[in-house]
């Protein structure tokens, strides 16, 4: 019985010293992980304000005529004027011409006025608009809803053809439409703009948070972080990564 009752407690003191140390292994794997993470941002950090300062040579010739047009997705919640306009400055010190700003509820299309009166010298974004050099930098708001506006109005135009063509023809087999035929009805009811060279990503998740796919099928695409973490040594490395990537396009 006392056997019985040693062997109960023994096999007790053995899982509690495992969980102890499965523990301390836990979170000992979490430590390491924050530390290799706030190591990462320090040299980020210490990186973007070198390259701020101009201490870094490879950064000073941005090849920014590569840049045709860039387009900023921004977390509403991040949404901030001021921040933005800043960061429009700073997109025309480098020589930016042509951007296009995106959030899916529209705040900046709403504060579109208003940015465009702070930020002097820059013009509305038609969309017959050529992407050539000029003085004044050209600026399009965009949102989710546009998307879906034009996607519904695309389909509505190819319906019409469908049914157009059925009844001049013989043949009522199943219709399949290509991506030419969709980017053309996109284009003819006005929701097939400029497709950005690059896309800035501001805000917490890593995707385009629903910016128009039709439009970023060669597009590349950098994550940010959050705007109101925003560096301008950040801004003029990502412009240098992608002037430095070689874009292989397939038939």
């Amino acid at each position: 019985m006392d056997f019985a009752k040693l062997k109960r407690r023994l096999y007790y003191w053995i899982h509690q010293i495992v969980n102890i140390l499965l523990r301390l292994m836990w979170h000992l794997l979490h430590v390491t992980i924050h530390l290799c993470y706030f190591a990462i941002n320090i040299a980020n950090a210490l990186e973007s304000h070198l390259i701020s300062k101009g201490l870094l040579r490879r950064y000073k010739s941005l090849h920014i005529s590569k840049l045709q047009y860039l387009a900023i997705v921004i977390e509403s919640e991040d949404c901030r004027t001021s921040n933005v306009i800043e960061l429009l400055q700073w997109l025309a010190d480098l020589g930016v011409k042509h951007v296009c700003l995106y959030d899916m509820e529209g705040i900046l299309k709403k504060s579109k006025d208003f940015i465009l009166e702070k930020f002097d010298g820059a013009t509305l974004f038609q969309e017959n608009d050529v992407l050539l050099d000029q003085p004044l930098m050209t600026l399009e708001f965009a949102s989710l809803s546009d998307g879906k506006e034009a996607v519904a109005k695309a389909a509505n135009v190819l319906f019409m053809k469908y049914l157009k063509s059925g009844s001049t023809s013989s043949y009522q087999g199943e219709q399949i439409f290509t991506e030419s035929q969709m980017g053309e009805a996109l284009k003819t009811v006005g929701g097939n703009g400029p497709e950005p060279d690059l896309l800035l990503v501001y805000g917490p998740a890593r995707c385009h948070l629903g910016f128009p796919a039709w439009r970023i099928r060669y597009t590349e695409i950098q994550h940010m972080g959050p705007l109101k973490s925003m560096k301008y040594g950040s801004l003029i490395k990502a412009i240098y990564k992608f002037t430095m990537v070689q874009q292989n396009y397939g038939k």
